[in-house]
């Protein structure tokens, strides 16, 4: 008699989580509410802030890069500008600095007033941007008629479904996802990637590549040129990959566990089989990194020394600071979002792309709207463009899994996650660690990353390279205006902090793949010839090429 009305309250949260974009209301309001009732307590605050916020200084770049440029200097547009500059001042100093307002709550404030700003940028208006009338002047108006085909383009597809058009010119095992291989494993979440060695001998340690989920895999295999995976077996290492399947409404109920025993241990497992008593360099990417560190301190614990070295790019193990991701983790949202979870049996890519848009509406939203529909042009596509729409969707249970117990309680680094039914300890893994982070990242901020020297008392490389979550990590030797610094950490040594670290390490310029495929090779063993692909008398035999199926799912 009691499911009746909790079915009918999930599923008017979930209406209400969707009708305000998977964000919560009530967490809204609270913070609303919050910085309203402080503000309101504090008059000589408020005339302060007003006084101060009547002040412009001049136009900022770093607060709307699109505004910035000659022709905004001519008039009426540097009026449009100003206005919109002083409008925002105002806002960030009635937001900032309200004695009593609940940090968090502040945060999600400015959060909210600057998706409304972006929106009002006159950079995103027909009449009051200039880059818009001069093109539509010289075109006789045909690039404004160009981008409303362009709209009703895109309209069909948000309808209906379909990937870019442009996105067939890079599909897995043809354009993308090149590099050969075989799959020695298939079970209901994973498929197990052995590559094709490329030199006549291979260094003694197997890697396994663990990408985040969240994702197709294949990002760390894009094109010949730029593929992570083909640069390591270039370098004589044998190279293991786990791509993920794309989980639908039935597969709601895999949890972390089930990825943690499905995913890695289940890969290290066929690993041992094709190359046994040899221990692996595992590496991990974004979450598939947070997994692995988990897996890792689990191993640890448990006395499971298969483990030569770890390896975490861009991966956080501590969420204290987790960048403005943590706007969207509270009890109120993480209340509608697992409610609009449990409707459907996942978080759909969609869904996942708007928060991220959310993140920096300037330039992954709102410039690219302009770009294609007033200003009638497109972007030509590139594998990494072509990837990023090929989503993927996350069971419900382990994003409500990972939300809430590395997001909200944080319990990895505070030591009470739990594996097996008992904690794991970080501070329990003993393998020289290798953690990378990328100076512009907004999923996981390089100083959230650099955590992990806090977390583990052993040998730790910490690699700082240029760009953002994706584009650092595809930084192949050759590509331009990339630059690393590294510094070693070495066992029972002091901590750093992150400025520290800053000031000591020395800026190189390059990708940082070198240094790390270097790493690699001063903790392996002698090389010596490579290993059958698979093992069929262990059970594991080929299965099919690379890429496999599950990365062709949609």
């Amino acid at each position: 008699m009691n499911e009746a009305p909790d079915e009918l309250d999930r599923t008017l949260h979930a209406l209400w989580g969707h009708l305000g974009g998977g964000l919560s209301p009530a967490a809204q309001m609270l913070a609303w509410s919050d910085w309203a009732i402080h503000l309101a307590t504090q008059p000589g605050r408020a005339v302060r802030a007003g006084i101060d916020g009547a002040v412009v200084q001049a136009p900022d770049p770093a607060h709307e890069p699109r505004l910035s440029g000659g022709e905004w200097d001519a008039w009426p547009f540097s009026f449009y500008r100003q206005a919109h500059e002083a409008a925002a001042h105002r806002l960030r100093t009635f937001i900032h600095g309200v004695p009593g307002v609940d940090r968090h709550h502040e945060q999600l404030v400015a959060f909210l007033a600057r998706q409304w700003l972006e929106l009002l940028s006159p950079a995103n208006g027909a009449i009051t941007n200039p880059q818009v009338l001069r093109k539509a002047a010289a075109t006789g108006g045909t690039s404004l008629a160009n981008g409303a085909m362009h709209w009703l383009e895109d309209a069909g597809r948000a309808a209906w479904g379909p990937p870019p058009a442009e996105a067939a010119s890079f599909r897995p095992g043809h354009e993308v996802a090149l590099t050969p291989g075989k799959v020695i494993l298939r079970n209901e979440l994973i498929e197990l990637i052995q590559y094709a060695p490329a030199t006549p001998t291979v260094h003694a340690e197997p890697v396994l590549v663990v990408s985040a989920w969240i994702m197709k895999y294949y990002v760390l295999d894009l094109s010949p040129h730029n593929s992570l995976i083909r640069h390591l077996v270039a370098q004589g290492h044998t190279v293991f990959a786990i791509s993920w399947k794309n989980p639908g409404a039935a597969d709601a109920r895999l949890g972390m566990a089930e990825y943690l025993r499905l995913g890695i241990m289940a890969s290290l497992d066929a690993v041992e089989a094709v190359l046994p008593a040899r221990r692996v360099h595992a590496v991990g990417y974004c979450l598939g990194g947070t997994l692995m560190a988990i897996a890792a301190a689990a191993m640890a614990r448990d006395r499971d020394g298969r483990l030569a070295t770890l390896t975490l790019l861009a991966a956080q193990t501590d969420f204290t600071e987790p960048g403005e991701l943590g706007l969207f983790i509270d009890e109120s949202q993480l209340a509608f979002l697992e409610d609009i979870m449990s409707r459907q049996g996942y978080l759909d890519a969609r869904q996942m792309a708007a928060a991220f848009q959310a993140l920096r509406p300037g330039e992954l939203l709102w410039a690219p709207l302009v770009r294609n529909y007033l200003l009638g042009e497109r972007v030509p596509m590139n594998d990494l463009m072509a990837w990023n729409a090929d989503g993927t969707r996350m069971p419900y249970r382990m994003h409500s899994d990972y939300l809430r117990s590395l997001f909200l309680d944080n319990a990895l680094a505070e030591g009470h996650y739990l594996v097996d039914g008992r904690p794991v300890s970080l501070n329990d893994i003993d393998v020289p660690v290798f953690a990378l982070g990328t100076r512009t990242d907004h999923v996981a901020p390089w100083r959230s990353v650099y955590k992990v020297n806090l977390l583990c008392d052993t040998e730790v490389s910490f690699v700082l390279t240029e760009g953002g979550h994706n584009a650092g990590i595809l930084s192949e030797p050759g590509h331009p205006h990339r630059s690393h610094r590294v510094l070693k950490r070495t066992k029972n040594a002091p901590y750093l902090a992150p400025d520290e670290f800053l000031a000591r390490s020395q800026e190189t310029t390059g990708s940082w793949w070198p240094c790390f495929q270097q790493w690699l090779a001063d903790h392996s063993g002698p090389r010596r010839r490579p290993p059958a692909m698979g093992s069929p008398r262990r059970g594991y035999p080929p299965i099919g090429d690379a890429p496999g199926t599950y990365v062709l799912a949609r």
